[in-house]
């Protein structure tokens, strides 16, 4: 089938662009694998996206872990299969103490439904008396969000040729680059982070404020 067979091309592009993140010294990487509106999707296309999930772990999990890369996925645990919720804790478990590039995996993700988790989390603290809400600022909802202890993305690429955030790191992309590419996922390659990796360094980043250095 032609969607099982673009999903896997979607696989080689993650390869490929985890490798070439690491060659450009990139240090954190997040990429979209799976939304929570993917569920809407037919059947045989979600159980599609699940299997090559399963595929890529099991078939590049042992490389990663040699050369440094730390996974990480982020996301909804409720609705997902045991032996799926096994492989996330395995790849996590595994890789834990690499350094050398942060891979994030948004698996069962939504940016609204990331967000909702954390205010009702921050209400569960106040409702028990551990959290006062009037102490409650934009650094503690960061605490409690599914990407607490990353740091805020500075690029983000949108392939497809979309100019849209897809319900993506919707708090976290508050002061982000974006990038759209016309290039479809399956085909993204080295040349094409190389792209966007360039626009980010022509343009200025002010976060709200007056004009100032370049982006670094």
């Amino acid at each position: 089938m032609v969607i099982r067979q673009r999903h896997r091309e979607g696989v080689e592009a993650l390869r490929r662009t985890v490798e070439a993140a690491g060659r450009f010294g990139v240090k954190y990487l997040t990429v979209f694998g799976f939304s929570t509106e993917n569920w809407t999707r037919p059947a045989e296309e979600v159980d599609a996206l699940f299997e090559l999930m399963r595929l890529y772990v099991g078939r590049d999990l042992e490389r990663l872990a040699r050369e440094g890369v730390r996974i990480r996925m982020i996301g909804a645990k409720e609705g997902l299969a045991g032996d799926v919720l096994d492989i996330i804790e395995r790849a996590e478990k595994r890789t834990e103490q690499n350094t050398q590039l942060q891979l994030t995996v948004a698996f069962n993700y939504g940016g609204r439904a990331e967000i909702a988790r954390a205010a009702r989390r921050i209400a569960e603290e106040a409702q028990a008396g551990r959290l006062d809400p009037a102490a409650v600022t934009a650094e503690t909802f960061d605490a409690f969000l599914d990407t607490s202890g990353l740091p805020n993305p500075d690029l983000v690429i949108r392939t497809s040729g979309e100019q849209r955030i897809s319900n993506f790191l919707l708090w976290q992309a508050a002061y982000a680059e974006f990038v759209f590419l016309d290039v479809l996922w399956p085909d993204f390659d080295e040349r094409a982070l190389e792209q966007a990796i360039a626009e980010y360094h022509r343009r200025e980043r002010r976060f709200g404020g007056v004009a100032g250095e370049p982006a670094r």
